[in-house]
């Protein structure tokens, strides 16, 4: 499995109605993608569950170097660089993935959190805590959980999707997941090999 993800911070007065409108017409087409096992489409408002900015920032879990490289090179990426600029493209490699014990649900909202691989911890010992924090989200009810690690930044990424819950109701802080980080709202899911992603820990 490897991980990525890329922003675009959007000025405080965007329209984030342009960034909805964009992925209700195109996020179907990475629905049968070969090599992506799940793209989530992840949108924040300024303002709007304690976000600070306006931002676009679709998170994929691949099951190939192959069909990522495909979707970078291949031509498919250079739609989201004309429309916004080319951004940074981070990666990680894959610790962990399991399924949630909310699977079945469609996820409504995301959870992203990243944090710095501190100096002088013993590394297994790091990393087989990431793992067991994956599955325990997966069993507090996220739809999916994983967690992934740069290893030239010593970045280690963890990301759940988590169900409807009170969502539409404008609640969700009364229903709110079980996991740290920036909350994103999720517009589609392409989940073509979710089914073929790894679980437990990847090594």
């Amino acid at each position: 499995m490897h991980a990525m993800q890329y922003e675009f911070t959007l000025p405080a007065d965007y329209d984030m109605g342009i960034v909805r409108s964009r992925v209700a017409r195109v996020g179907h087409l990475l629905d049968d993608w070969d090599g992506l096992g799940v793209k989530t489409y992840l949108m924040r408002e300024r303002g709007v569950n304690g976000s600070p900015v306006n931002q676009y920032g679709p998170f994929y879990l691949w099951n190939t170097l192959e069909g990522m490289n495909r979707f970078l090179w291949g031509g498919a990426f250079q739609g989201p660089v004309d429309d916004f600029g080319r951004p940074a493209v981070r990666q990680w490699t894959g610790l962990a993935f399991e399924e949630g014990a909310a699977s079945a649900a469609a996820p409504a909202f995301a959870v992203r959190r990243r944090q710095p691989v501190p100096n002088g911890v013993e590394l297994a010992s790091f990393m087989a805590d990431a793992v067991e924090e994956t599955g325990q989200l997966a069993a507090d009810g996220a739809v999916l959980a994983a967690a992934a690690v740069d290893t030239h930044a010593w970045e280690l990424v963890h990301f759940s999707l988590w169900e409807q819950g009170l969502w539409e109701q404008g609640l969700w802080e009364h229903d709110a997941p079980k996991a740290d980080g920036d909350l994103f709202e999720v517009l589609h899911l392409s989940a073509p090999g979710r089914d073929r992603l790894a679980h437990g820990r990847q090594w």
